[in-house]
């Protein structure tokens, strides 16, 4: 099958890199589009061989498959745009939260996926959550759910844990990133440990970290538990999170649901419009 994507900001990007490093498409069936085309053409200067469209409708019409990766928002403006162009055959898949599969249905006359990605995906790593609706051919649904697996851990989930299940597998490693860079701040300010030895100290930690779990040798709870001697300095460390953190991670539930729900009101408006 050959494949498009429209949008080829930070996420579509990772699809592209991971795709085509894992083998789940040939350059030579990847069409690509984006609104600042330089982008895409820089996407190109790796990858010689895919093609860059200067219309998203020129990329409709060479692809089975096309991917929407622009913002929220600009998604039902562009199905609106490229609907002419799509035949029943095909499937659009969006990697955005706020819309559901259920309004990509009614906008566009093929079929349609979400598929939503993290940037964990560009190592081969991590999960992509995956929602169908109930039309969806079964062939189709198996192709997209095997070449998920070539480069992430696909999971289908269901519309009502859609945005907090993003907000661990998508949103997750920009807030882990956050606290670990807080982390080596404050042994800089406590300690003058040097900024960029600290860096350095915690970004292998990760790395060695992630493989612990990757081969199996212990779960989270597991891996907390073994670091942690009895008496030890690690239990005193655990026991100022245990107050500190509170409700640290409702409020940033609170905060993606609020952005969540203000962008559902207005793709409900954009849908309702159309």
């Amino acid at each position: 099958m050959k494949w498009g994507v429209i949008g080829t900001g930070n996420m579509g990007s990772v699809l592209i890199d991971a795709w085509l490093t894992s083998g789940v498409i040939e350059q030579d069936d990847l069409w690509i589009h984006n609104r600042t085309l330089s982008r895409a053409f820089d996407i190109a200067d790796q990858y010689p061989s895919l093609h860059v469209s200067t219309t998203a409708e020129k990329v409709v019409k060479q692809s089975d498959i096309i991917f929407i990766c622009v913002k929220p928002l600009q998604v039902i403006p562009l199905l609106e745009q490229i609907h002419k162009y799509l035949r029943p055959e095909q499937c659009i898949v969006s990697i955005t939260s706020p819309i559901s599969v259920e309004e990509l249905n009614d906008t566009v006359p093929c079929q349609t996926a979400r598929i939503i990605p993290s940037i964990t995906n560009r190592a081969l790593q991590g999960a992509t959550l995956l929602t169908f609706p109930e039309d969806i051919q079964p062939t189709m649904k198996a192709y997209l759910i095997q070449s998920c697996k070539l480069f992430s851990v696909p999971v289908e989930i269901d519309e009502s844990i859609t945005r907090v299940s993003s907000d661990i597998v998508s949103c997750g490693p920009a807030f882990l990133s956050y606290l670990i860079q807080t982390f080596v701040q404050a042994a800089n300010e406590y300690a003058h440990l040097d900024k960029e030895r600290g860096m350095i100290f915690a970004e292998q930690m990760i790395v060695g970290f992630g493989k612990l779990i990757e081969e199996g040798h212990y779960s989270l709870k597991s891996l907390q538990e073994k670091v942690t001697v009895k008496g030890g300095v690690t239990g005193e460390g655990l026991k100022v999170l245990e107050k500190e953190v509170g409700d640290l991670f409702h409020h940033i539930y609170e905060a993606t649901h609020t952005k969540y729900s203000h962008d559902r009101k207005e793709v409900e408006q954009q849908v309702t419009k159309s």
